[in-house]
């Protein structure tokens, strides 16, 4: 079955099944998305790899159990990137010796993480129907910029442009729970 035909879901179903294939065609469908984001969560290319891939065992190890809670692995695939970056950051504070701040966040059960995904959703939702559809592109169906231009009939500059501005609203409230 094709990468841009076979549903979610069922990619989930067959890793549930140990379909090693089936988290290829996640790995393949979602690996540039999760790390274009990782690289918003984390300074270094190791752990921008580390996060990734960290992110994608997890789904494998939770296909099992997983219920999406859209159409879409990518929403909890990005949860799951997040709580892996802030995992990394508390090992880095750790293993220097010093105290974990105070205002890190601990990890967030999974309806906390439907709720704040159901406002990322609700965000890119409301956002000019231009941003609506390049973030669509860009961010959750991980096309390259070219591509979304190309589409939309913008310049490859318009899109950049707009996707770090729309990136940068997500991030807010991806980050912080203002909601």
């Amino acid at each position: 079955m094709g990468v841009t035909t076979e549903s979610d879901e069922a990619i989930i179903r067959a890793m549930a099944q140990g379909d090693k294939g089936a988290l290829a065609r996640a790995f393949d469908r979602y690996a540039a998305t999760l790390t274009r984001y990782a690289w918003a969560l984390a300074d270094d290319r190791m752990d921008v790899e580390e996060i990734v891939q960290d992110a994608f065992l997890t789904l494998w190890q939770r296909a099992t159990t997983l219920e999406l809670p859209a159409d879409t692995m990518l929403p909890w695939l990005l949860v799951v990137c997040r709580n892996h970056a802030l995992n990394a950051g508390r090992k880095r504070i750790k293993h220097r010796g010093d105290e974990l701040p105070e205002n890190l966040p601990a990890p967030e059960d999974h309806s906390e993480a439907r709720e704040r995904l159901r406002w990322v959703r609700d965000e890119i939702a409301a956002l000019p129907e231009t941003d609506r559809r390049i973030c669509e592109l860009c961010l959750l169906e991980g096309r390259s910029y070219a591509e979304a231009a190309e589409l939309l009939g913008l310049s490859v500059g318009a899109v950049t442009q707009r996707v770090s501005r729309n990136r940068r609203r997500l991030k807010k409230v991806v980050m912080h729970d203002e909601h």
